[in-house]
């Protein structure tokens, strides 16, 4: 089997568009959040979210601009941007797998679509983005620009889609299938329908008063999770192709595993079993034992019922070491990016941990009870990671983690 490391990375977040703004403000425990500007949410319970700032959108479906940026962002960090002194990577053994959110409608577009008899424009960008566009569209878009010849793989396994991506990745050149793959995922469902459907599903916060302080994973008043939006890629190679062609290592994914309880449409199993499993499976991948584990990114939502149930998974697998391992919620400082928060959270794990930190738990001022293991609250912590978990559980039962082993440790 292949050595799969990570070469670069590029990210779009409510924190930051650069890896070293995005890690200065998880280590500083900053927040993210503010009061929802992309659209008027009216009547709405829930008027909060991680909103991101890119200096120009260029597609209206949000998304895709975010994908485009971290992509270009990645390759520039691994050295394979277009360049005269670009490496050359072999095309036909290079790839893309993404998690890429629901298509939704544009509300203007519905609208205009109703009024025009239910006519779909027959030519020109409007056939392309009236479903606020495609997957395909978005995925053609990161192929053509960066030559990559392998079929795509393209997952929409909610909020766990990230980090499928990811997994996926890693496999196709573990197995020798590929040699560099482009992986991560992208979001925004910050429209009136996305945010609207999970106040209906009662999931959100609705701290407008305090948007700052709105997401609160582990916290005995925590009230759902913020919604945000954003995106990650990572380059992931062949560790001998890297290695010969010079290139800076992040990491080097070791393990991925997944699994589907098929529990509720949005509820956890309320013993963890999907959460163990995964967790339990990319351990066997990575051949290394629970003890090994110095660190991990929670899913850490928010919500009154993830929380307790990842607590209790973590403790299942993990035994009295679950005690020993600090555990923190990316999503405490960004929000929810649903099919894009594995990998952003991968990412955030990996440029702290390299840094020799883990990030904080913040809003963490009166832990749940039943959520009582370490999470890091309120201040990053200096703390050696060897390998590390980046977990991701989503609604219906979809369940994702990645195993890192940090090199510069």
């Amino acid at each position: 089997m292949n050595r799969v490391v990570v070469t670069g990375m590029g990210v779009v977040t409510p924190l930051g568009n650069t890896l070293s703004l995005f890690r200065q403000n998880l280590l500083s425990g900053n927040s993210g959040t503010g009061p929802l500007t992309i659209f008027d949410p009216g009547q709405l319970p829930t008027a909060i979210a991680g909103e991101c700032h890119l200096d120009e959108i260029s597609h209206k479906d949000r998304k895709i601009s975010f994908a485009l940026h971290s992509a270009h962002s990645a390759m520039r960090d691994a050295r394979l941007q277009e360049t005269e002194q670009r490496p050359q990577h072999n095309a036909e053994q290079s790839g893309l797998n993404i998690g890429i959110g629901l298509e939704l409608f544009d509300m203007h577009d519905l609208a205009a679509y109703v009024a025009n008899g239910f006519n779909i424009p027959e030519s020109g960008q409007g056939q392309y983005d009236f479903l606020q566009t495609p997957a395909d569209y978005c995925v053609d878009l990161l192929c053509e620009a960066f030559n990559l010849r392998l079929n795509p793989g393209i997952h929409i396994s909610a909020c766990a889609a990230g980090n499928d991506a990811i997994g996926h990745a890693f496999l196709r050149i573990r197995r020798g299938e590929a040699s560099l793959m482009l992986a991560g995922g992208t979001d925004s469902m910050l429209n009136p329908l996305g945010v609207g459907g999970f106040c209906k599903l009662n999931a959100l916060s609705t701290r407008n008063d305090e948007p700052q302080k709105a997401s609160r994973p582990f916290d005995v008043k925590r009230d759902g999770f913020v919604l945000g939006e954003g995106a990650a890629m990572l380059v992931l190679e062949n560790m001998e192709i890297a290695v010969q062609r010079g290139a800076d290592i992040y990491a080097e994914i070791v393990g991925y595993g997944n699994s589907f309880d098929a529990h509720a449409i949005s509820d956890p199993h309320p013993e963890g079993r999907g959460a163990v499993a995964a967790m339990s499976r990319a351990l066997d991948m990575a051949a290394i034992s629970p003890a090994s584990i110095s660190y991990i990114n929670a899913h850490g939502t928010a919500t009154p019922k993830n929380d307790p149930v990842e607590t209790l998974a973590i403790k299942t697998l993990f035994g009295r070491k679950a005690y020993e391992i600090p555990v923190s919620s990316t999503k405490s400082m960004i929000g929810h990016l649903i099919s894009a928060a594995g990998a952003v959270e991968a990412a955030a794990s990996i440029v702290c941990v390299n840094a020799g930190w883990v990030h904080p738990t913040i809003n963490l001022d009166d832990p749940d009870p039943d959520c009582d293991l370490d999470y890091v609250p309120g201040q990053a912590r200096q703390h050696r990671v060897g390998h590390f978990l980046s977990n991701s559980f989503a609604f219906g039962g979809q369940n994702a983690t990645l195993v890192f082993r940090n090199w510069e440790n």
